[in-house]
């Protein structure tokens, strides 16, 4: 996968696996990790799925509709090249904290949905339910951050407040913080997901 490696100052720290919005790349959220962690190595990762064009890292069906079985497929995708990554990056692959915004906090809540020990934990800004009807892995010992939009016209408040209760109901530590906003990305938000990782 196509992908921007920063080494940080410190290898203790998380390594923060970036995970652009549809129609991103790699480079579009690295300001975001400066701001949650400026001394932690980065991942940031570019899908590698096409629509019209713009890069995601997942087929869809239509708005909302996720083309379930390439979401699986990418997701084992992701997970094995995080495995790759780590081994060629010498950082602690039981350490990776996800930060994705929209389609890319999707493919962030699908690794927590899909494998245990995928992430330590996930910042998702305006996330959506990846898959129904599934038994989901024990997340004890994960945290994860959820910013949502109370006026978001592609994820609606219901939807974040629906992944909230999946990840908790399989032992996760979930915060779901909201913004008086839609669906974009907010200096606001960001702040509060940086006051929360400071709490890991």
């Amino acid at each position: 996968m196509k992908h921007i490696f920063n080494k940080g100052k410190d290898p203790n720290k998380p390594t923060l696996l970036m995970l652009h919005g549809t129609g991103g790349n790699e480079l579009d959220l690295l300001p975001i990790a400066g701001m949650i962690d400026d001394e932690a190595s980065v991942l940031s990762v570019r899908g590698n799925v096409l629509e019209n064009g713009m890069p995601r890292f997942f087929r869809r069906l239509a708005e909302g509709v996720f083309d379930e079985e390439d979401l699986i497929f990418r997701t084992k995708e992701l997970n094995e090249f995080l495995d790759d990554a780590a081994e060629k990056y010498s950082f602690d692959r039981d350490n990776i904290i996800a930060i994705g915004y929209s389609n890319g906090a999707n493919i962030a809540a699908s690794l927590l949905f899909h494998y245990q020990n995928a992430l330590k934990g996930a910042i998702l800004h305006h996330p959506m339910v990846p898959r129904r009807g599934i038994e989901l892995p024990d997340l004890s010992g994960k945290s994860v951050f959820i910013a949502a939009g109370t006026n978001d016209p592609i994820c609606s408040p219901a939807e974040s407040q629906e992944l909230q209760s999946l990840l908790e109901e399989a032992n996760a530590k979930v915060e779901l913080h909201w913004e008086n906003r839609g669906h974009q990305l907010t200096a606001e938000e960001v702040g509060a997901a940086g006051k929360w990782y400071l709490t890991l």
